[in-house]
């Protein structure tokens, strides 16, 4: 298999948090930049970042990486819309591209790591889907080859790649990542991350 695009979800407007979570600083850089930087180091194929609410002040901390950057005017939508908006920017700068990896931001502790050995295990097994797995749960980020594409463009509203991985659990990889139970969505979550309580 050739090597998927990256494709990360960061349009949200985090409402829970009461400000960008894309912006919150995490060991000297922003949870943006982080997750983009990962994605850039693992891959020499494209990596799509899909904003939307506090597009300009996010993008400002996106300078001089490889990446393209694509506003996704029906964020309010739900995620959604990004994950469509992110496949279809993806397909548009990669025709050929046989695979996406789909991320979020603000899982803090994805690595370039993460995203290699994700690749490998789709390419190992051959399975269609590579999920992370943490507690019981399969999740982001997850890569879909191809085949997966035309279920991926007909989500609709709030419906993420989850509703995808639990239908067909047949040919789902799971990867290992205790780590991505840990994300950003309250105040709280992040004081603990500061804290180095997670």
């Amino acid at each position: 298999m050739h090597l998927p695009g990256i494709v990360i979800l960061a349009a949200g407007s985090s409402s829970r948090l009461g400000q960008p979570k894309q912006l919150l600083e995490f060991q000297g850089t922003t949870l943006i930049r982080r997750i983009t930087q990962s994605a850039v180091d693992a891959v020499n194929t494209p990596v799509v970042i899909i904003l939307g609410a506090n597009c300009s002040l996010i993008k400002n901390q996106l300078t001089h990486l490889p990446v393209h950057i694509v506003f996704n005017p029906d964020w309010p939508e739900g995620i959604a819309s990004s994950i469509r908006k992110g496949l279809m920017a993806l397909l548009y700068y990669s025709p050929d591209t046989e695979a996406a990896l789909f991320a979020v931001c603000d899982q803090p502790y994805i690595t370039p790591d993460l995203f290699r050995e994700m690749i490998s295990a789709g390419d190992k097994t051959q399975k269609p889907i590579v999920a992370c797995r943490y507690n019981t749960i399969l999740g982001t980020p997850v890569l879909f080859k191809k085949e997966y594409f035309e279920m991926l463009l007909a989500l609709k509203d709030n419906e993420g790649a989850r509703k995808i991985i639990q239908t067909h659990a047949e040919s789902v990889e799971a990867v290992p990542f205790p780590l991505g139970i840990y994300d950003v969505d309250t105040l709280q979550d992040y004081a603990d991350l500061q804290n180095e309580l997670i």
